[in-house]
């Protein structure tokens, strides 16, 4: 169970490795005791270490670029992906033999891997939260002398997620869905370990527990995706109790440009995609009718690569303030300006990564490929709530969305995010971590 002692702050442990495991630490930055601490980058950390965590590192990365390489790409790539596979859940069956890769891992911290960080937080113990699994499996084996916690980051996870010996483990998880709760069990995780918080969001674009800035920024979003007010008529009670009635059945007014942010992921993999996409609404951008955000990240190359396209392709004068490179200089800046992006973002339009739990701030998700087999799950939960949509041949965007835009489908899927996914992840995990309060999150969710 988790502690009674009523603290006020925790260590939260990330890992600078693509952009999840800091997002899912970023909205609890606010009780992380010297603020959030990479694991992999840290100040005073060995050189052994990071050798270590560097290597796993770049070869990922590596790997998901080559992906798009014709035939032997997707090889490579597919290879790779198999050692950490999620397995098919049906039928149920004991899932808690340990793979090669997590074995590996645990011989790696055996031999000292981790060591340097656990013994630096055991000068003063508090609970410590890990967004990665690794971390959690240092403290573990090292002696951490507090709680541990380790925030699951996907809608489905490998079993790398779970400890070697998951039965004797005194891990506790905090899992964004039932689902994850469900497979850990199979790992053999015991039930009164695994608390079901949901995902932690970014609380700015909450407005606190009333949700007073999700509420506004939805409303609004609904009238952009909803230009025939066909959903908004057809829900209107739906729409009156959950947001208000001053959100029901308003007509866009065509004074803003419906927005659309592509993201790609930490890797870049994906960047071509979003060339794709600005072709295909360049006369719509011209006309002011729609604004693109593509969302470089912290990749000066990726942004670039955005930069000469769009200097290829003549639109760099015509189109200024309706194209925007979005791209900053650190990864907190990066989640900070992100998420102020996202109050003003209509669609999302990304690859069904971490991301997918953003549904829940009342973002329609138009998904990209998956990359990997989380992404393959967690694009399956999209669909299951109803909140995303299979990007469809994206030469032709300028057609298929603008018919997607005429039946309100964009907008019943902002509204089932929001009513679907769950939005309070941040205070969840605090109110079990720092006060040993139980989530009720789990009779509240369906998925």
């Amino acid at each position: 169970m988790p502690n009674k002692a009523g603290y006020k702050k925790a260590y939260v442990v990330a890992v600078d490795m693509g952009y999840g495991h800091q997002r899912a630490a970023y909205p609890l930055a606010d009780i992380a005791e010297g603020g959030v601490i990479n694991a992999n980058r840290y100040a005073g950390i060995p050189k052994s270490d990071q050798k270590k965590w560097g290597e796993g590192q770049g070869l990922y990365e590596e790997i998901s670029r080559m992906k798009n390489w014709p035939i032997i790409g997707e090889l490579i790539f597919s290879a790779m992906d198999y050692f950490q596979r999620v397995e098919h859940f049906y039928p149920a069956r004991d899932l808690s033999r340990p793979t090669m890769q997590l074995k590996q891992i645990y011989r790696m911290i055996k031999s000292g891997w981790g060591k340097d960080l656990v013994e630096r937080l055991n000068k003063n113990p508090l609970p410590l939260i890990s967004s990665f699994f690794t971390p959690a499996y240092f403290a573990e084996e090292h002696g951490y002398k507090e709680d541990i916690y380790l925030i699951i980051c996907d809608a489905d996870c490998s079993r790398a997620w779970a400890p070697l010996s998951p039965a004797k483990s005194r891990i506790k998880f905090l899992v964004p869905n039932r689902r994850v709760k469900e497979r850990l069990q199979l790992y053999g995780v015991k039930a009164e370990k695994i608390f079901i918080t949901g995902f932690p969001l970014p609380k700015e674009n909450l407005g606190g527990k009333n949700l007073a800035v999700l509420k506004s920024s939805l409303g609004q979003r609904i009238s952009h995706l909803d230009p025939n007010q066909k959903y908004q008529k057809k829900f209107e009670h739906t729409i009156n109790e959950f947001l208000g009635s001053e959100f029901c059945n308003c007509k866009y007014d065509g004074k803003k440009p419906l927005t659309i942010t592509f993201a790609v992921g930490g890797a870049g993999a994906q960047k071509d995609l979003g060339v794709t996409i600005l072709k295909s609404l360049s006369s719509y951008i011209d006309k002011k009718q729609i604004r693109l955000n593509l969302v470089a990240g912290v990749r000066n190359d990726v942004y670039l690569f955005y930069q000469k396209k769009i200097r290829e392709l003549n639109l760099e004068k015509e189109h200024n303030g309706y194209i925007n490179i979005f791209y900053a200089g650190g990864k907190e800046e990066y989640f900070v300006k992100f998420n102020q992006l996202l109050l003003e973002t209509d669609i999302l339009w990304t690859k069904p990564s971490e991301l997918s739990f953003y549904a829940g701030l009342g973002l329609p998700i138009i998904m990209a490929p998956p990359v990997g087999s989380q992404e393959v799950f967690n694009k399956a939960w999209l669909r299951s709530i109803g909140a995303g949509v299979d990007q469809e041949d994206p030469r032709y965007t300028g057609e298929w969305l603008f018919d997607w835009l005429q039946s309100g489908w964009l907008a019943q899927a902002a509204m089932n995010g929001f009513l679907n996914a769950p939005r309070f992840g941040a205070y969840h995990i605090e109110e079990i971590v720092l006060k040993g309060k139980k989530s009720e999150i789990e009779d509240i969710h369906l998925l």
